[in-house]
């Protein structure tokens, strides 16, 4: 199991959300390579940068992204609203290690298709946003007629091997992953990431003890509630 210590930046800053709403966020830092190179001192083998301005469609950080993948030491991988080939081969031409195909981005199954022939399954995540067991896409405010599991189904068949999976009811409330609905798609025979809602240690044994392959964590490190050595202690375990 991997842990995923998330940067998401909004406006150049690193920010905390609640439920991803953008006008809810709380400036962390001024500074996203520092936090990141904070976060790979204490021990990551993994950052996770998202651009938020990028994902809810208010403009994007890509000289950061650009300075941010040059500088950080350790791998990156990159999500936020990356729904285009242009987008995703622009963030690998950059030195991203692993890229989030966009939710929206993933509906499309000929898009999915060109990306995993290109550039493989190693390098490509496929992110699914879920509500109410739903497809949730554009900021988690347009839900399609398509289930996580069927989402994740398709992008499977197509080859694909990982997916970083949101209840987006979940994210940045501290109310611990949707772990049930995230084994569910593992039990496809993908390697899952869960995302959103990791409050506490527990959290992450509950994630190690389902078989997942990782965790982003983002709010609850920034709020104190447990270092990063401690997480990767736990996780190790």
């Amino acid at each position: 199991m991997d842990l995923y210590p998330a940067v998401d930046v909004q406006g150049g800053r690193v920010v905390r959300l609640r439920q991803g709403a953008p006008d809810r966020a709380t400036a962390f830092s001024d500074d996203p390579v520092g936090v990141a190179q904070g976060f790979a001192e204490d021990g990551a083998r993994w950052v996770h940068f998202v651009d938020l301005d990028r994902a809810f469609g208010r403009g994007d950080n890509r000289v950061l992204a650009r300075r941010f993948l040059a500088a950080v030491t350790v791998p990156v991988q990159v999500g936020g609203g990356l729904r285009t080939e242009a987008a995703i081969d622009e963030m690998l031409e950059w030195g991203a290690t692993r890229v989030v195909v966009g939710t929206k981005a993933a509906t499309d199954p000929a898009l999915v298709e060109r990306l995993l022939a290109r550039h493989g399954a190693g390098r490509l995540a496929v992110g699914i946003d879920a509500k109410d067991g739903h497809v949730a896409v554009r900021g988690w405010t347009e839900l399609f007629d398509l289930t996580a599991l069927q989402l994740a189904e398709r992008v499977r068949s197509q080859g694909a091997r990982t997916v970083i999976y949101t209840d987006v009811a979940r994210d940045g409330m501290l109310t611990g992953p949707d772990v049930a609905g995230a084994r569910a798609i593992a039990a496809l025979g993908l390697e899952v990431i869960a995302s959103g809602g990791v409050a506490s240690l527990d959290d992450l044994r509950s994630v190690r003890a389902a078989g997942l392959a990782g965790a982003i964590v983002g709010r609850a490190l920034y709020e104190g509630r447990f270092t990063l050595p401690e997480a990767l202690r736990c996780i190790a375990a």
